[in-house]
């Protein structure tokens, strides 16, 4: 009888040693899931956050145009743009001239009140918030009287290859941005005056039509080695082009880099 009931004994603690390990093995499964999902829900909160910063950091400012609004605009409105410097043309007596661009357009800014300090730090690539007016010259729309604060964030852009835009009326549409033309053929090289030492006039056709390029001396005719290289051009020589597209009266693109194949 003792003998049986140690028997009955030691099996029932074997079960509930055997119930207690299968209990175990589950909790510490369910646990194990549980901070799987724990972590992964982690990993989602945290994209999700990054994902607003994202947007939050693209977002305009209140007041701030975006370029479909911009474009929209009417002319001699007033109008309020975040943009980044890509090329400075010019200063003089506290007026500065630039060439800016985003992610989606450009603006040209014709003679903004800048200092000679400020022009010194609005470097390609440094966001400004610009307030002004829409204006209009020959065809070139800009922005005058403008004034402008400094900003965080940098964007420099790339050439956007304009070449089938050629003759269209579309190509109006990537007005003052950085585009690139290939295979183009040298017409005729002329200088404004008549002589180096200012503006050189290019004339570069594309399957048999002509189009009118300029290098423009404010923005780049101090670079000595790239005015000699467009100024020896010679008709007849094929050379891709970028620059920004310029308007007057016209495309009219202020050429940046020439590369002669």
């Amino acid at each position: 009888m003792k003998k049986t009931l140690a028997v009955v004994l030691t099996m029932g603690l074997a079960l509930a040693f055997v119930g207690c390990g299968k209990q175990a093995a589950e909790v510490a499964e369910t646990a194990t899931e549980a901070a799987s999902v724990v972590e992964e829900a982690a990993t989602t909160a945290e994209s999700v956050a990054e994902a607003v910063a994202e947007v939050a950091e693209e977002a305009k400012a209140e007041g701030v145009m975006t370029y479909a609004e911009y474009a929209a605009a009417e002319l001699d409105s007033e109008v309020v743009v975040e943009t980044y410097v890509q090329a400075k043309q010019s200063w003089w007596e506290d007026k500065a001239t630039f060439y800016t661009q985003d992610e989606d357009g450009a603006y040209f800014i014709y003679e903004m009140a800048c200092s000679q300090e400020d022009y010194d730090k609005l470097v390609p690539g440094t966001k400004i918030k610009v307030s002004g007016v829409k204006s209009e010259w020959s065809g070139e729309v800009e922005i005058v009287d403008a004034t402008f604060e400094i900003e965080d964030g940098n964007f420099v852009a790339t050439a956007k290859d304009a070449t089938d835009l050629l003759g269209k009326d579309e190509l109006i549409d990537m007005q003052n941005q950085l585009v690139s033309f290939s295979d183009m053929t040298v017409e005729a090289v002329s200088f404004k005056n008549e002589q180096p030492g200012d503006d050189i006039y290019l004339t570069l056709s594309k399957d048999g039509a002509s189009y009118e390029f300029c290098l423009e001396y404010y923005l780049n005719g101090s670079d000595e080695e790239f005015y000699n290289l467009v100024s020896g051009l010679e008709a007849g020589q094929t050379v891709d082009v970028e620059g920004f597209l310029y308007w007057y009266e016209g495309a009219n693109p202020h050429i940046t880099k020439v590369t002669v194949k």
